[in-house]
């Protein structure tokens, strides 16, 4: 049961994190500004252009993560074979914790650049966040083995 309580937030999030990248894929300027690291502040004079590709890549990915978190909860069963459902919930929280931790120059709680935009949202939201999927993904996964 308490899997459940913890894999509903996790699939919410997740669905939501895809919508947002759906939205970018179709246009969307929303936060564009605030979300991709640059090496100093500057204001964007005209929308980012983002690849098309990685963006649907990422709103997917995002996507499977949130149903495996559904498919976790029982709630809801998805033709996966059990073996995604398994690595899923060991993979996805060590990605996330890895992305909290970051690559020591732009990305994470260890990144160098910290005064840009990108750098103080990284700080405030991106990497707590990673951190609590993490945190919550992880118990998840102790709960299930």
């Amino acid at each position: 049961m308490i899997i459940t309580y913890l894999s509903i937030p996790l699939f919410i999030l997740f669905a939501a994190l895809g919508g947002i990248h759906i939205y970018w894929l179709f246009g969307g300027h929303w936060a564009l500004d605030k979300v991709i690291p640059t090496k100093e502040n500057r204001k964007f004079t005209k929308p980012i252009a983002i690849p098309k590709f990685a963006t649907l890549l990422v709103a997917i990915g995002l996507m499977l993560c949130g149903a495996v978190y559904l498919s976790t909860s029982k709630l809801v069963t998805f033709p996966f074979p059990s073996w995604i459902v398994d690595n899923g919930i060991l993979y996805i929280p060590i990605v996330f914790t890895l992305r909290a931790i970051g690559e020591f120059k732009y990305v994470g709680f260890f990144k160098k650049v910290k005064n840009t935009e990108f750098a103080k949202m990284d700080t405030t939201l991106f990497s707590p966040l990673c951190i609590g999927i993490g945190i919550i993904g992880g118990l998840v996964f102790w709960l299930s083995s």
